[in-house]
């Protein structure tokens, strides 16, 4: 069994002029990102426009994504839908087609009380391998439900494939709760980047980044810098992190990601609407922010 560690690329997902899922610029992504020395992909999540495509073209995203990668670093799907029903195709697939685990991020929009949202992820849980890992995904600023520690502690007992959880919200405590469950063997990655040296510091596994899809460098520097017990190097990694974070606003726009991916000679694509792509002055505004960091 194979979890998520390090540096864990949330990836954009590139949309042609057409409005189509662009398999050749996906497949030059993996690409970058492989070269780059990330440790794993995480296609079809937030940063991946999941909502914004159906399930054949999530499909179509994950089959390309681990046939690109063949094998060269671990690679997990995220197959949380707007439905219990399109989860668990997603997740099927996911495990049939060969990944090596999956994300699903809690029921969205609705609210649903806990015994409910216990009762989903057992659902899931159930559609799959014992042995086929999943981990949680909580981001509640956005999908509206919160997974408390509690909860998750009685989804572990009852899901023995549940092994760990992405936490996207920028609480150092909530994610030192989430450390102890299950005896502190719980898996835990934090989806705050310019928070990835001091998550790894207090337990964590590593982060869920999507600033380090157009970006990578810096982050498998903090990465390796931390292994190799450099804390000096990883500070100063972490910093120049940060400040391509800044430019990039964390992600607020998948914009920003796809124009400089674009800088950097890759078919970043297009989004998908109701979102949109940067015009002509944001992008050059974006250019001289991001271009003295793009010759490091």
């Amino acid at each position: 069994m194979k979890k998520m560690k390090g540096v864990i690329t949330a990836m954009t997902t590139p949309f042609d002029s057409q409005d189509r899922v662009d398999v050749k610029a996906l497949e030059e992504q993996v690409e970058f990102l492989i070269e780059k020395g990330v440790n794993c992909l995480y296609p079809c999540g937030t940063t991946g426009e999941m909502l914004n495509m159906t399930p054949g073209e999530r499909e179509l995203v994950a089959e390309t994504v681990l046939k690109a990668a063949a094998g060269r670093v671990t690679v997990y799907i995220h197959v949380g839908a707007m439905t219990l029903k399109e989860t668990v195709r997603l997740a099927c697939h996911a495990e049939k087609i060969g990944a090596d685990g999956i994300g699903v991020v809690t029921p969205a929009f609705f609210g649903v009380k806990d015994k409910a949202m216990l009762r989903y992820y057992q659902q899931v849980s159930a559609s799959v391998s014992s042995d086929f890992p999943i981990y949680l995904y909580a981001i509640p600023q956005c999908a509206a439900n919160d997974l408390s520690p509690e909860l998750a502690a009685q989804i572990i007992a009852s899901c023995p494939n549940v092994v760990g959880i992405k936490y996207s919200y920028s609480d150092m405590i909530r994610l030192k709760d989430y450390l102890n469950l299950n005896d502190g063997k719980f898996s835990v990655l934090f989806g705050a980047d310019r928070l990835f040296l001091p998550a790894l510091v207090i337990g964590c596994e590593g982060t869920v980044s999507g600033c380090s899809g157009p970006m990578p460098e810096h982050f498998v520097n903090v990465y390796r810098a931390y292994l190799a017990g450099d804390m000096e190097t990883a500070l100063k990694e972490q910093k120049i992190a940060n400040e391509i974070c800044e430019i990039m606003k964390s992600g607020a726009d998948m914009g920003i990601f796809k124009a400089v991916l674009q800088f950097r000679g890759l078919a970043g694509g297009h989004m998908r609407a109701p979102l949109m792509d940067l015009d002509e002055d944001e992008k050059a505004a974006l250019q001289a922010q991001i271009s003295p960091y793009l010759d490091r």
